[in-house]
C-alpha cells in the first residue's frame, strides 16, 4: 500500500504542476491523462474504503482535492447493474479504469435540444477517456459486469463533488440541475510518511 501511495502522490503533484504553470484544458487532458495511466496501470493503492460499493447506487469517493479547488480525484464504484443518469460535467475530466469495465454512452446535444446518440466507450483496466465541453462532456456510465463491481479513477478540473450540473431526459433533452456530493465517511492519508522515515533512519 505505501509504494501505491507513492505512485498516488506523485499523480497528484503531475496534475498540481499542470495547473499552477497554467497548462491548458488540452496539455492537461495529454500529460495527465499520461500520468493517470500510469497511476492506474497498478491496482495496489486505494484503500478498501474507497473501494466499497452501495447496494442501492454507484458511490463516489473524494480521494483529494486541491486546496485551490482547481482539480479533484475520485473513486467511482460501480455494483453490478448499477448506472448513472445521463450528465454533464462542464469541466474537464479524465478517466481512469481501474477494476472491472464500464461503458461509457455519449450524447450530442442536437439543434432541436434533443439529444442523439453519440457511440459507446467501453472501459477495461488501464483504459483512459476524457470529457469536457470542449470535447464532449454528456454521457451515461454504467457497469459492464453483471457479477461483481467496478472501479474507475477520475480526475476533475474542479471540487467535483460541489459542482452544479445537469441530468437530462435524452428524449426531450430536458435538463435539470444536479451537484453529486460525495460518499465519504474519511479521506485518504496520504501524508502519513512516518513508517518510511523510520526505516530510513534505522529507528
Amino acid at each position: 500500500m505505501a509504494v501505491g501511495l507513492d505512485r498516488f502522490r506523485h499523480f497528484l503533484c503531475t496534475v498540481t504542476k499542470l495547473c499552477d504553470s497554467g497548462a491548458g484544458e488540452g496539455a492537461i487532458r495529454k500529460h495527465g491523462g499520461a500520468a493517470l495511466r500510469s497511476l492506474v496501470a497498478e491496482d495496489d493503492w486505494l484503500p478498501e474504503e474507497f473501494c466499497e460499493p452501495d447496494p442501492r447506487q454507484y458511490t463516489q469517493y473524494l480521494l483529494y482535492c486541491d486546496p485551490l479547488e482547481r482539480f479533484s480525484v475520485v473513486s467511482f464504484v460501480w455494483g453490478p447493474g448499477q448506472r448513472t443518469p445521463v450528465h454533464d460535467h462542464t469541466v474537464w475530466g479524465l478517466i481512469g479504469m481501474l477494476r472491472g469495465s464500464e461503458i461509457s454512452r455519449n450524447y450530442a446535444v442536437e439543434r432541436c435540444g434533443r439529444l442523439a446518440s453519440a457511440g459507446a466507450d467501453t472501459l477495461l483496466p488501464g483504459d483512459i477517456a476524457a470529457v469536457s465541453p470542449e470535447i464532449g462532456d454528456i454521457h451515461q456510465v454504467e457497469n459492464a459486469l453483471s457479477d461483481r463491481p467496478s472501479i474507475s479513477i477520475h480526475c476533475y478540473g474542479a471540487n467535483i463533488g460541489a459542482v452544479a450540473r445537469h441530468v437530462f431526459v435524452p428524449d426531450s433533452g430536458e435538463a435539470k440541475a444536479f451537484v453529486s456530493g460525495y460518499a465519504n465517511r474519511m479521506l485518504p492519508n496520504l501524508w502519513d510518511r512516518s513508517a518510511a522515515t523510520r526505516a530510513r533512519l534505522g529507528i
